[in-house]
């Protein structure tokens, strides 16, 4: 268990600002969980075309922020220590609830499987403890 701050995580992952989308990671498992934070503001550049009259953080926005969560877990590892996770796949993905600045997202992503460079993780999205997106992410190390 650690909290490692956007530094940190910025260490261990390629993404950069706009495409950061986690801000802390709150508990870490090397390589089989982690549980990151997104304080979603109202200055986000997708806000202002999505929707410039009700704001909405777009879904595929919430699966990047969980990925970016499984990431970090996997890439803490010292065989993968210095390399990227790409997507694979993205399978099941439900949106339960929309989010909206002024939202603390709360991002869980649990590796479930893995053989070499390649898994699966189940992810999962909550504001205020409520299930707002779930998921199943494949991965590939590279």
């Amino acid at each position: 268990m650690s909290v490692l701050t956007t530094k940190e995580i910025m260490e261990i992952i390629p993404h950069r600002q706009p495409m950061l989308l986690i801000d802390t990671i709150e508990e870490l498992e090397e390589g089989k969980r982690a549980v990151g934070k997104k304080c979603v503001s109202y200055n986000e550049p997708y806000f202002g075309g999505h929707f410039p009259q009700e704001p909405v953080m777009p879904g595929v926005l919430i699966i990047e922020a969980m990925a970016q969560v499984g990431a970090v877990a996997l890439l803490c590892k010292e065989e993968f220590k210095g390399k990227t996770a790409y997507f694979g796949g993205i399978n099941s993905a439900k949106f339960r609830q929309k989010v909206v600045p002024g939202d603390v997202l709360m991002l869980e992503l649990e590796i479930t499987k893995q053989k070499g460079p390649v898994g699966v993780g189940v992810g999962k999205a909550y504001v205020d403890g409520k299930l707002v997106t779930q998921a199943e992410l494949t991965f590939a190390i590279g």
